[in-house]
């Protein structure tokens, strides 16, 4: 029971402290590394969505649902942050890194397919059922969409890798 005790602690301190050093380093504003990785990831998020959007809805950064009302793409729409907790919790976790590796690719391929359809799955709704069912698609089912799919991603892992001491 103690040492299961003492892993635990390890692995929500290590946790932390990934999830603080990736914010910091590939998430804020904070060099231009983190601009150049943000940018990618929102152009990447753009030309995933944009052949499931109606001709010209998406103009720049801006999907246009009607012509008073848009849903912008920033950088917190880009799938960065459930990526990135992924990838602390991947790092976290005590296996070899070829399999953590191997899982942070699997997350980030999966979160960049899964974020495109919750912003796609987003913008049909909100066309549907109009711009007071954006809080609800938006914030409650797409962000219990990403949730589930780390939760499952990261799930897969521990099952699939083997853990070091």
């Amino acid at each position: 029971m103690h040492s299961y005790n003492t892993k635990a602690k390890k692995f929500i301190v290590l946790y932390f402290i990934y999830l603080g050093i990736l914010f910091v380093a590939l998430y804020a504003h904070t060099s231009s590394i983190s601009e150049i990785l943000n940018q990618f990831q929102t152009n990447l998020t753009l030309q995933t969505i944009a052949p499931f959007l109606k001709e010209n809805q998406l103009k720049g950064i801006d999907i246009w649902i009607n012509p008073h009302y848009k849903i912008i793409i920033t950088q917190a729409c880009n799938g960065m942050i459930p990526i990135l907790f992924l990838v602390a919790s991947i790092l976290a976790y005590p296996s070899k890194i070829i399999y953590k590796l191997i899982w942070i690719v699997i997350g980030y391929i999966s979160y960049v397919i899964v974020n495109a359809l919750r912003l796609v799955l987003v913008t049909k709704v909100t066309e549907v059922y109009g711009s007071k069912s954006f809080y609800w698609i938006h914030d409650i089912v797409g962000n219990a969409l990403l949730m589930i799919v780390g939760l499952g991603i990261f799930i897969a892992f521990i099952k699939t890798s083997q853990t070091t001491t």
